[in-house]
Order: C-alpha cells, then sequence, then structure tokens
C-alpha cells in the first residue's frame, strides 16, 4: 500500500479490525520511510454482469433502470417501497450469484415479471405487456391465464 504522505511503497499493517457488522476490514498502517500513520478500508467488491441488449450491445447494469421499470410497472398500484426495494434487491442478488459475466435483457425482464406476479397482478400485466410487445388481446388474455396458473417459485 502506497503511503498518502509520501508516496513509499514501504508500509506496514499495524492493527486490523472487522467492523461491527462483518462486511470491512479496517487496518492501521505505518510508513517506514516518513512514519505517519493512516488508515485504509478493506472490503469486498462485487461486479454485476453486463447486460447485453437484443441488438447486441453492452452495457453496464443500471439498478436505477431496473427500480425505474419496476416502478413503472407499480405506477398507482398500493405495492410499499419496502416491497418494491427487497424486489429489486432479490434481482440484484440472483444476478450476482448467477457467476455470468453478461445477461441479456430477456433474462432480467424474466426476473422482473417473477417479483412483479409476486408483488401485484396489474403491474405484472402492465409489464408483461410491453415487455413482450402484446398486439392483440389474446395476449393480454394469455398473460392472465400465466399468472393464475401456479407458480413455479413456491414450492
Amino acid at each position: 500500500m502506497k503511503c498518502p504522505f509520501c508516496s513509499s511503497f514501504d508500509t506496514q499493517v499495524i492493527d486490523s479490525r472487522v467492523s461491527e457488522e462483518g462486511d470491512t476490514i479496517r487496518r492501521r498502517r505505518r510508513c517506514a520511510a516518513c512514519e505517519r500513520r493512516f488508515t485504509t478500508y478493506e472490503r469486498v467488491e462485487l461486479a454485476m454482469p453486463a447486460v447485453v441488449k437484443r441488438n447486441g450491445t453492452r452495457c453496464e447494469f443500471d439498478v436505477h433502470k431496473l427500480r425505474a421499470s419496476l416502478n413503472l410497472a407499480l405506477r398507482k398500484r398500493p405495492v410499499s417501497t419496502v416491497d418494491v426495494d427487497a424486489a429489486v434487491d432479490r434481482i440484484q442478488e440472483r444476478l450476482l450469484t448467477s457467476g455470468e459475466r453478461e445477461v441479456g435483457t430477456g433474462h432480467i425482464g424474466e426476473l422482473v415479471m417473477n417479483e412483479l406476479r409476486k408483488l401485484d397482478q396489474v403491474a405484472y400485466v402492465r409489464f408483461a405487456s410491453v415487455y413482450r410487445s402484446f398486439e392483440d388481446i389474446q395476449e393480454f388474455v394469455q398473460a392472465i391465464d400465466e399468472f393464475q396458473a401456479p407458480s413455479g417459485d413456491e414450492h
């Protein structure tokens, strides 16, 4: 670790402590060259997979876009912010633990639909109509029928 005061690379750890949450390690360090002390923090960095759009372009995962999609489908529906936050967290967790470096928008859309299915029937059909580009009333009926069918997640 380079000393922030003199830029020497000759530093040593003199004390390490784990945070109360257990997700960070605080290290006190001393520079052998200038004798000054400083603190560093070590925490896990998890990288979300890149998003591959339908046209083949790639972009970074954006949690704000995910939340905006959920909020748009849930607009004027009686679903709490806490429930929306939990859904966003579950989707992010699924993406992080997938181990994939890239994920298609189709997969993200399916994850969103699964969460909306649990949260609100109307929001589910709204999202499905846009996501699947419904073109006639029969496709709405099929989406409603899917909603009424037992979900695979309830086992």
